[in-house]
């Protein structure tokens, strides 16, 4: 019942939005382009590049549900890595590949997402990707992500292609280690993720992969469902984000249209469990969710980028800002963006007892796609002089 009312509360939420909005035909896609947020500037930091390639064949259920799930976790434990003292960045990229629904000329693969900040819009992804046959060339997907991919060349940036299925690693006729010794030229670090026994793995050639990569080879029970833990904190964090859905101020149709799927990324992520939507809600408080190219309190910290923001997209702002002057949409902006580092504080604190609470319970989560991710990212980190704070 607890999940229903909670589910509802979002869905209200979600109609409430769309009824202020102006109705549009505009569809998202990873060909769309977001405004250009001139306030920060990325090219200086130090960045975590994750290249997410998941095999969507018949017998990837399991792991594309796990991906679903424990995108959060991988999210939230990004939040704490720093290099030279600061934050890192965060980018994730993701494809498909082993999908009979896909070209058979273009080896059943499919970027699905280049390189991203945008959190909802990767989510979104994630839940829209269906299994079906196919044919899994792993040298092919990693060719394609080395090639078609914008990588960073940053001494300090950390380069890292995720690999994950159960079928054979030499198929097509792309070899994969051409493949390798590419991302090798790159400094890009090849990990690979088999879904099934250790010593199969072995012997399909996926460690000997991660070994040429300079990665780590794991291998996972991708139909192991995921553990959740219910805490006393759960119920409070899913308030807060509510609340701090509130705070955003959308500008322009583009802006309209992402805050309405900031909404249904919250809601398709309880549909999986609430459990799910609080680690998501965890993921929204932290520096990593980032919406300055459609949400005016996100770029509350530059006075002249905001105004310039405000006077282009002046007909597009909410009904109760549009006959307000630059000055005054100013000042309430600030204070949303008050209110919330508030709410992503109270968030932040009670993760922390949230944390302490399933350590104390020893009901760690099982060792699955996001802990493979984890421990490979720590470890190769590690040489780059990143910490974890």
């Amino acid at each position: 019942m607890k999940k229903k009312i909670l589910m509802l509360g979002l869905a209200l939420i979600s109609i409430a939005c769309n009824a202020e909005k102006k109705e549009t035909k505009v569809r998202l896609s990873i060909n769309q382009q977001a405004p250009i947020n001139q306030s920060v500037d990325r090219s200086k930091k130090a960045t975590i590049q994750i290249a997410l390639l998941l095999d969507t064949s018949n017998s990837m259920d399991g792991l594309i549900n796990q991906a679903k799930s424990q995108l959060w976790d991988v999210v939230n434990k990004m939040t704490s890595a720093h290099c030279n003292d600061q934050q890192a960045g965060l980018e994730i990229a993701l494809y498909e590949y082993g999908n009979s629904g896909l070209s058979e000329k273009d080896d059943y693969i499919r970027q699905v997402l280049p390189f991203s900040t945008d959190l909802d819009m990767l989510s979104k992804e994630l839940f829209a990707l269906r299994t079906n046959g196919g044919d899994e060339y792993c040298g092919a997907v990693i060719d394609n992500s080395i090639k078609k991919l914008e990588w960073r060349d940053g001494k300090q940036d950390l380069k890292m292609i995720f690999i994950a299925g159960n079928e054979g690693f030499t198929q097509g006729t792309i070899s994969f280690k051409e493949s390798i010794i590419d991302a090798q030229k790159k400094d890009i670090t090849v990990n690979t993720i088999f879904c099934g026994e250790y010593q199969t793995g072995i012997n399909l050639k996926w460690k000997e992969g991660a070994s040429l990569g300079n990665g780590e080879y794991t291998n996972i029970d991708a139909n192991k469902r995921t553990v959740y833990v219910a805490t006393p904190y759960d119920d409070k964090i899913l308030e807060l984000n509510n609340q701090l859905n509130s705070t955003y101020i959308a500008y322009g149709d583009y802006g309209n249209q992402k805050q309405k799927l900031q909404i249904e990324m919250d809601v398709e992520a309880m549909v999986v469990s609430e459990e799910v939507q609080v680690k998501r809600s965890v993921a929204k408080s932290s520096s990593n969710y980032q919406n300055a190219s459609w949400d005016l309190v996100d770029n509350a910290g530059d006075d002249k980028l905001l105004k310039k923001i405000i006077k282009e997209n002046k007909s597009t702002l909410p009904d109760s800002l549009k006959n307000k002057s630059v000055d005054e949409v100013v000042a309430f902006a600030k204070a949303e963006l008050k209110t919330r580092k508030q709410l992503q504080n109270q968030i932040a604190g009670l993760n922390i007892k949230r944390e302490k609470y399933i350590s104390e319970q020893n009901m760690a989560e099982g060792n699955g796609l996001e802990t493979a991710i984890f421990k490979a990212i720590q470890k190769q980190a590690e040489k780059k002089n990143y910490t974890w704070k």
